[in-house]
């Protein structure tokens, strides 16, 4: 098991059920492909560095989890079509 970071920005237009929702969902991901989740904070909305798709916020959410290799593509591969993530970031935290 390795130890993750995501970092993931929502549509800001989401009503607060469909946000817990999609954190849901990601979280839920993760711990069916045999992962645990450490800890999960919602930012809440935030002004975004650069317009994406005529958008200048975005809502941010960051979860630190456990996880086999297997885990982080395949939430990879969900964040990468799913239409309320804005853009992500998975990161692989150094062993300590």
């Amino acid at each position: 098991m390795r130890n993750y970071e995501v970092l993931y920005i929502l549509n800001p237009n989401l009503e607060e059920e469909a946000v817990d929702a999609a954190v849901t969902r990601y979280e839920e991901t993760i711990t069916k492909s045999g992962g645990t989740i450490t800890k999960t904070d919602k930012w809440g909305k935030k002004r975004l560095a650069y317009e994406i798709k005529d958008l200048f916020e975005g809502f941010y959410v960051l979860t630190t989890f456990q996880a086999p290799n297997e885990a982080s593509q395949e939430l990879d591969r969900l964040m990468r079509i799913a239409d309320e993530v804005l853009r992500h970031l998975i990161v692989k935290l150094d062993e300590e």
